[in-house]
């Protein structure tokens, strides 16, 4: 006999959300990394100064392969630049590199949200791969210690996608104002580069919405166990 566990609808908002989110990044970075900057300055030279200008100059700036794979690794200080972005001077490369380089700032100013962020990785690097499977165990044999464990790690990992928030919507802030005051960007280049960014937040906030609905459905399929 066929059995529908209807928890899995409360997992549909969260996807396509997180499908439109992806859609439009996709879009925005498509359409202003066809248009160049009047500055002509390359997002690898543009984050080099900003970082220099702000307190973090002694970050390493390396190109990485991959489509949209830039970010900043704190562990070893570097700021690495997918091939698209490095030697950009397109405006959606110059929105790319600044955020990235506000991360780096971040880390250099003792930004309180990243580094909680940070203090969390290791429980939500265990939650991410073993919650799952640690609930299901306990849902198998009716432990409810064992179905809290696996509540309790993925719950860490809500909570990393919502400490995610304010460290990404702050690294946007920044990469915008170092963009206009720098001389970077035009006033109307701005604004490319704002779509650019405000589409790659709503990826994150996609994140944190289907992680606590996945969350909500770990709270359910408990209750409905009890």
């Amino acid at each position: 006999m066929f059995y529908f566990d209807w928890t899995v609808i409360l997992m549909l908002p969260g996807l396509l959300l997180g499908i439109w989110a992806q859609s439009r990044v996709n879009n925005a970075y498509r359409k202003f990394s066809r248009v160049n900057t009047q500055s002509g300055i390359t997002a690898s030279q543009a984050a080099q100064r900003m970082l220099a200008q702000n307190g973090a100059g002694d970050v390493m700036i390396e190109q990485t392969g991959g489509n949209l794979t830039d970010h900043y690794d704190p562990r070893s200080n570097v700021l690495r630049l997918s091939s698209g972005v490095c030697h950009s001077n397109s405006i959606a490369a110059l929105g790319i590199a600044a955020h990235e380089a506000g991360h780096a700032i971040q880390q250099a100013e003792h930004y309180p949200f990243l580094k909680l962020r940070t203090a969390v990785v290791p429980v939500v690097n265990i939650g991410s791969s073993l919650s799952w499977p640690i609930f299901f165990m306990g849902l198998l044999f009716s432990w409810e210690p064992l179905m809290m464990l696996g509540i309790l790690l993925f719950a860490a990992v809500v909570l990393f996608t919502l400490i995610t928030l304010p460290v990404e919507f702050d690294a946007s802030r920044r990469a915008l104002k170092m963009l206009s005051s720098g001389g970077y960007l035009t006033q109307s280049e701005l604004g490319g580069a704002r779509q650019v960014l405000s589409a790659a937040a709503l990826t994150y906030v996609a994140s944190f919405v289907s992680a606590a609905l996945q969350l909500l459905r770990l709270l359910t399929l408990a209750r409905r166990r009890d």
